[in-house]
């Protein structure tokens, strides 16, 4: 199919792309290295050989010039251009490098946290000798998951584990009083119905199951909005789920769906068991062993790869989720 011309009144949609084009000579051979880091720490991703990308902003900008003056600086050669992609490589599949760069950033972070969580001791803050030292590594990871939220400009997966994880740390450097206080209390179910309930969009293992428990337990009517991962403002009568400040989403090493179960009460066998299959899948830490995890993953996956519209998303987990409770021991339908 030829493509439409454009007629010559249209106007052509804005660039969305800042490219840094740029050739390094081999000496000296640290500037390469310099430069690849700097472009590391902005958040830009590399889409050719020696093209990065960041997405137009007039801080994206500044930080491209101070590349663009390393490289010249250093006897090589630079461009900042503003691009928009019109054939091959689509304005997705940069997202997508985007995405995965920061899911990695977010991945060593939880790895990093589960380690500082392991020298705690089971209850309560780390002991007086050990104190001085936890609490550096605690702030240490806040500041690097800031620094990783920052480039996250898109919004990519991982980064509500890793708050959780984070945030779970700082409760635990409390005084066990004051810590016990800070626990969120049960809600009653009732308070939670004629709600619409919010996540974010491109919804896998843990916002579906979620969404399943929600209306499976907590709301039959419940209504779900799929949004934006970054900037959404809730609306009133909503409840966010799973996503960043979120009333309901990981809490330390706790998947949403396992907060889900705890904060409204849900004792149910088949509901810890499923939560249990969720949280390996989710956070990938064999927590708990789960033999089921890998399969149940890889059909969360294909669900995925199949549908990219949430509701038929939600529509095939609900289906799955429901026949894994009821392998799981819990109560089927009649």
């Amino acid at each position: 199919m030829t493509p439409r011309p454009r007629p010559a009144d249209e106007p052509r949609p804005e660039a969305r792309w800042l490219l840094l084009i740029h050739q390094i000579p081999p000496a000296p051979a640290y500037l390469r290295v310099k430069v690849g880091r700097h472009l590391q720490r902005i958040g830009a991703v590399a889409i050719k050989n020696s093209v990065y990308a960041l997405p137009v902003g007039d801080e994206a900008q500044e930080d491209l010039q101070w590349v663009l003056r390393e490289v010249t600086k250093g006897g090589g050669d630079a461009s900042i251009v503003e691009a928009r992609f019109v054939e091959g490589l689509g304005d997705g599949q940069v997202v997508a490098l985007f995405h995965g760069a920061r899911e990695a950033d977010y991945r060593e972070l939880a790895a990093q946290a589960r380690e500082v969580a392991a020298g705690f001791p089971k209850r309560g803050p780390p002991v007086a000798s050990r104190r001085a030292e936890a609490a550096g590594q605690v702030a240490r990871l806040r500041r690097r998951l800031a620094e990783v939220v920052a480039i996250d400009f898109f919004g990519a997966p991982g980064r509500e584990a890793v708050e959780g994880l984070v945030a779970g740390l700082e409760d635990r450097m409390k005084p066990e009083d004051a810590a016990n206080e800070t626990g969120k209390p049960t809600m009653p179910v009732e308070a939670a119905r004629g709600r619409t309930w919010v996540t974010r969009a491109g919804i896998k293992v843990d916002r579906m199951a979620s969404a399943w428990l929600i209306r499976r337990f907590i709301d039959p009517e419940a209504r779900f909005r799929f949004v934006p991962a970054k900037d959404y403002r809730p609306q009133p009568r909503e409840l966010r789920f799973d996503m960043f400040e979120a009333e309901f989403t990981h809490e330390g090493d706790r998947c949403t769906f396992e907060v889900l179960v705890q904060r409204f009460g849900l004792d149910d066998p088949g509901l810890r068991n499923l939560a249990e299959i969720v949280h390996d899948v989710d956070l990938k830490d064999a927590k708990y062993g789960r033999a089921e995890a890998s399969g149940i993953g890889q059909l969360v996956a294909g669900i995925a790869a199949a549908h990219a519209d949430d509701e038929e998303r939600l529509a095939r987990g609900t289906a799955l989720f429901e026949d894994l409770y009821a392998a799981c021991g819990g109560a089927t339908r009649h």
